[in-house]
């Protein structure tokens, strides 16, 4: 994510960059050291999108400030 926004390591922890997603669960996070999008919580295919073919997981990532 940070090379992908040409952000270094150190903007992402001072801009207030986050991850946010439709539900309780949080599945994905950002690595603090790395800058990579990491899953955060395991995910179970079966539990989340049961009965349909495409199972597709949403996130927004917020970076705070002028880009």
């Amino acid at each position: 994510v940070a090379k992908d926004l040409g952000l270094q390591l150190t903007e992402i922890r001072d801009r207030g960059v986050r991850i946010t997603e439709r539900g309780r669960t949080q599945y994905f996070s950002l690595h603090g050291k790395t800058g990579h999008l990491v899953t955060a919580e395991r995910i179970d295919r079966e539990q989340i999108c049961e009965d349909v073919q495409q199972c597709v997981l949403r996130c927004e990532l917020i970076v705070e400030g002028e880009m």
